[in-house]
Parts: structure tokens; C-alpha cells; sequence
């Protein structure tokens, strides 16, 4: 099973969903950086379960506690250990699903690959793994603060309803001022109300999250099988129940010509830059500077309070019918997963390039 992310910015999680802890090890932070415990709580706590109405009503603390690799507020060096303390699990409500697959979800296939499974709210597959994406990532923050690197995310889209503004025209400031963390009020309470329909209805829906990284230098990404976009791409489809990433243009691109979809460079206040940016910021796999953006897509949860066909352990057709809490909407707490993973990602690469410093005038 792997259980590590990364090159020299490397992240090793541990622990399940209703186990005693879950915990994140960080080999590769560079020596020197301030670093935040209340910094890091914050993105937890924009993370954690419980918060609202449209999230599962488990309530965790989310507290984190560093256990090495910091002195006095900065990082060392040497790997930095978080962990994080599960207190509200209910593994009861996980019992009628022992030797049952629930549809759509990993029990089947953690079944079929390893012949024994953790079926207490999914065990390792579940969800609850992400705080320690997000506990790394705001670490990945943190450094990339010291380069002027800001990492934004926001929801997008709730189901069929689109959000119709271009990120620029929005104050990412009011990003948190609502439940569904929309910058634009008016459609942040229309996204309310559709999560809020499909709960009554003992559904789920899904959405998309949009993210902006704005400040990254040039130079960022490799040019064969680490290019930028590919890792940020596998590290959103890494999240669980995304289904689709799309950078730049995305998809749209392809109704456009050529001649419209080219970036011109430009010379603007004495740097080179593009007139557009159907590119999303990355050209061959690299930065070029420009703010780079892409959308991820988020399923319905899988888990919905209606009963469902399904099969069990010794191939006989169950009904099951999901007990305990869970997210009608998982898209509004995906937002700092989304953040985290697109930090660790830069930490990661940017690393990578300062190792060719000393052949490419590019980085500082």
C-alpha cells in the first residue's frame, strides 16, 4: 500500500477513520521556516467535520499537536511529525456493513486486493485521511509565503448550478464569510439551498471547487514526467470522490482555434508576461509565471440514507441503508484539501528546481 507523496518534500500518513489517531510525518522541510501550530489548526479547523449544516455531524476537535521537527518556531531540518486524536468516532453504525459492500464505495475493491478491510467508516480509504494532507499542507504554505506563492480555492459549482464570474472578479477574502465558502453571497445562498434540498431528500450532491495560484515564479514543473500540471493533477484525483481535473482552458479549449487559443507574450512593466492565459500558468509542464487555475470535480458522496441493492462477502444480494453521519455535500470541506494538496505539490517541485539552481538562471 503507499502511503507517501512527493519527491524531497516527502508527506507519510498513518492511521483510520475510527482509529485511536491519525498522524502525518514530513521529511524534506527545509531548515529556517517560521512555523505556525495556530496556522495550521486554522486550515484544520476549516476542515474538520461538524462545522455546519451541509457537513457530517461528526464533531472532531481536529486539534493538532507537532511532535518533532520544529525548535522555537522554526523548522529544523529534520522530519516533522503532527498527529491528530479521533475522539467522536461511532464504529456501531459501521456494523451491518462487516461483510457488505456499499455501493460506489472502496469496500468492494479493499476486499477484493488485500482480503481484509477496516470497515469502521472505511477505514484507510476514508476521507478522514485528508487532515493530514491539509495539517502538511499548511506547512507547503508557509514556505511557499516566503517565495510570495498564495494558494485559493473556492466552490465553483453545487450540482447543476454554476457559478458565472471569472476568479479575477472575485474578493477571495469573503471566501470564508459563508457555509459553502463561495466568495459571491448571492450564489454561496443558492448552493445552500440545493444541499440542503438533497439532505431532506436523504441525498447527496456533488460539485466543483475552482483554485488560483497566483506569485508562482517561473520555472516550476519538470518538462517530461513531472510536469506541473500532471502532479497537480494526480495529486487532486488523489482526494476522495473527485472524478475529473481540468487546467486553463480545460475541456472548452477544444471549440476554439488556434489562433484564439495561443497565449501572445507581451513585454508589461518591464517583464515578459501573456496577453491571455488559456494555458492556466503552465507551458511544456512548467510555470511561465502567469496565475495558474484549474477546476476539480467532486461526485455525489457515496454514502446517502436510502436503502440500495448491493451484494455481500459470499455473493448473496443485501439492502443497505447507510446509518450514522455523513456529508450530504463533501465539496465546501474539500476546499483546504484542495489547497493543501496544490501547496504540497509547489513545496515539492519548487525543491526540485533548486537543485538545478546552480545551471538555470531562472529561480532565485
Amino acid at each position: 500500500m503507499s502511503n507517501s507523496f512527493g519527491k524531497i518534500f516527502k508527506l507519510s500518513t498513518f492511521g483510520e477513520s475510527h482509529g485511536k489517531t491519525i498522524g502525518v510525518i514530513i521529511d524534506g522541510c527545509p531548515p529556517g521556516i517560521k512555523i505556525s501550530e495556530k496556522k495550521i489548526q486554522e486550515d484544520l479547523n476549516r476542515r474538520r467535520p461538524g462545522q455546519s449544516k451541509v457537513t457530517t455531524q461528526r464533531t472532531e476537535e481536529d486539534k493538532v499537536e507537532i511532535l518533532s521537527g520544529v525548535f522555537k518556531g522554526q523548522s529544523t531540518g529534520s522530519p516533522i511529525s503532527l498527529y491528530i486524536n479521533n475522539n467522536d468516532q461511532k464504529s456501531s453504525d459501521y456494523d451491518h456493513i462487516s461483510k457488505s459492500f456499499r455501493p460506489s464505495h472502496a469496500d468492494f475493491t479493499y476486499h477484493k486486493k488485500y482480503g481484509n478491510r477496516d470497515y469502521r467508516g472505511g477505514g484507510r480509504s476514508s476521507a478522514r485521511e485528508t487532515a493530514n494532507w491539509v495539517a502538511a499542507g499548511a506547512i507547503a504554505k508557509m514556505i511557499l509565503k516566503t517565495i510570495g506563492v498564495n494558494v485559493n480555492a473556492y466552490v465553483s459549482k453545487i450540482g447543476k448550478l454554476c457559478l458565472d464570474k471569472n476568479y479575477k472578479e472575485l474578493d477571495f477574502k469573503k471566501i470564508e464569510s459563508n457555509i459553502v465558502r463561495c466568495p459571491d453571497k448571492r450564489f454561496a445562498n443558492k448552493f445552500i439551498e440545493i444541499i440542503d434540498k438533497a439532505k431532506k431528500k436523504l441525498d447527496t450532491i456533488g460539485g466543483v471547487i475552482t483554485c488560483i495560484i497566483s506569485g508562482c515564479p517561473i520555472g516550476i514543473g519538470e518538462p517530461i514526467f513531472s510536469k506541473l500540471h500532471a502532479e497537480l493533477g494526480k495529486a487532486m484525483l488523489s482526494i476522495n470522490a473527485v472524478k475529473g481535473f481540468e487546467y486553463g482552458s480545460g475541456f472548452s479549449g477544444v471549440e476554439m482555434f488556434g489562433s484564439e487559443h495561443n497565449d501572445q507574450f507581451q513585454i508589461k512593466n518591464d517583464r515578459i508576461s501573456t496577453k491571455s492565459n488559456f494555458s492556466g500558468g503552465i507551458q511544456g509542464g512548467i510555470s511561465n509565471g502567469e496565475d495558474i487555475y484549474f477546476n476539480v470535480a467532486f461526485k455525489p458522496v457515496s454514502t446517502i440514507m436510502k436503502d440500495q441493492k448491493s451484494i455481500d462477502a459470499n455473493n448473496n444480494t443485501v439492502i443497505l441503508k447507510a446509518k450514522g453521519r455523513h456529508d450530504p455535500c463533501v465539496v465546501p470541506r474539500a476546499v483546504p484539501i484542495v489547497e493543501s494538496m496544490a501547496a504540497n505539490v509547489l513545496v515539492d517541485l519548487y525543491l526540485l528546481s533548486k537543485k538545478w539552481k546552480k545551471y538555470h538562471y531562472i529561480l532565485k
